[in-house]
């Protein structure tokens, strides 16, 4: 049976909330051996319900936890430690000489104290790739703020371009910037650890929820930078293309999105507007920007006539980009999403894989969410 890339690799994950832990459970999916360290209360999303799933622990007892804690912990071992227990931190400083990577996100400075700062874990393990994650970064004028995502959201610009346009600001529907930054988190550490291939050295890397949240405005930001206007909400359009929104059906709505102006031909003809596609206003895709509002207005009327069902098989018979706005249940019930495999249920709970697929690695997808302290100190590394 093929490994998984990362089997080997030891993470500590000194984590909790989303970011840092969704960190960790990429690289658990991967194949890394991660040991998440817990407070003796625990990680705050195993209280982060309702739901909650009740499953045995290790010394027979049961435990209730938090279905939010599944989400970004699969596949780690547990273990508690107090700071302010001396032998516990010899213990886990023992641990993390033994480790590659450790994840952490204490508010600036805060394990300076205990010993656990980069600076002095480096001095006994030179190679440790030591991954911080904050609110706003190692420095700057923000840096000793905490930072949570919502907060985040807001100031990054993101819940501006999100909502209708005569509506209040929206924030994204999941932890968007926590999730960005434990993906960018999981790039940064296996680059540095490719770079420690041939340095022999690790190094700290700084993650910053703030620079995540407005890296990836994309299109958005130069728009700004190189346009020089402020984009705001529009609603389900999009900036630079038409038609490429939420469109009415007789009996709900649907998502029609036309990339380029072949697209949008069959579309016209899709739609029984042949004529349309050869208006000298809509010629360009950069002109059916500039007369979005007509454009948009005629295609509504033509969709309206007709059920979302007939809309859809019509257009992708005609190639054109077209699709419903699932809820949750039914993106999970998509027979594609089926096909695919992205729904794992390690030890019976349900969850979503890390969504890479490789030609001969596996995933190591088998474990669910450890028990609080499952692990007991039981590490050694050859």
């Amino acid at each position: 049976m093929a490994e998984p890339p990362l089997k080997g690799l030891r993470v500590v994950e000194l984590a909790r909330i989303l970011a840092g832990p969704w960190l960790g459970q990429t690289l658990a999916d991967l194949g890394a051996e991660v040991i998440k360290v817990e407070a003796p209360e625990g990680d705050d999303t195993r209280r982060w319900g309702p739901p909650f799933i009740q499953r045995p622990r290790p010394d027979g007892t049961t435990e209730t936890v938090a279905a939010y804690f599944h989400a970004a912990n699969r596949g780690k071992t547990s273990v508690i430690c107090d700071f302010n227990d001396a032998a516990d931190l010899d213990r886990l400083k023992a641990l993390i000489d033994s480790a590659d990577v450790l994840i952490e996100n204490f508010k600036v400075g805060g394990l300076a104290r205990f010993g656990l700062d980069h600076a002095s874990l480096a001095a006994r393990n030179p190679g440790l790739v030591y991954a911080s994650i904050t609110g706003f970064g190692q420095d700057g004028p923000r840096a000793a703020q905490p930072g949570y995502d919502f907060l985040i959201q807001g100031m990054s610009g993101i819940m501006d371009l999100t909502g209708a346009p005569d509506g209040e600001p929206q924030k994204v529907g999941v932890a968007w910037i926590d999730i960005f930054t434990g993906l960018y988190g999981a790039i940064a550490v296996q680059a540095a650890l490719a770079e420690r291939t041939r340095s022999g050295q690790g190094q700290h890397l700084d993650l910053s929820l703030l620079d995540c949240g407005v890296a990836v405005l994309a299109n958005q930001a130069t728009n700004f930078l190189l346009g020089g206007h402020e984009p705001h909400r529009l609603g389900n359009a999009h900036p630079n293309i038409v038609p490429y929104q939420l469109f009415p059906a007789a009996d709900g709505h649907l998502i029609i999105a036309c990339g380029n102006d072949r697209q949008f031909a069959a579309l016209c003809r899709a739609l029984g507007l042949p004529d349309l596609a050869g208006d000298a206003d809509f010629a360009t895709n950069a002109l059916r920007v500039v007369h979005r509002d007509r454009l948009t207005a005629i295609l509504a009327e033509a969709t309206s006539r007709r059920s979302r069902a007939d809309l859809i098989a019509a257009l992708e018979g005609a190639a054109v980009p077209a699709g419903p706005v699932n809820s949750v249940g039914e993106a999970l019930s998509e027979p594609q999403v089926a096909a695919r495999g992205l729904r794992v249920a390690p030890e019976g709970i349900d969850g979503l894989r890390t969504p890479i697929r490789f030609s001969r690695s596996e995933l190591a997808a088998d474990r669910a969410a450890p028990a609080l302290g499952c692990g007991a100190w039981r590490f050694s590394r050859d």
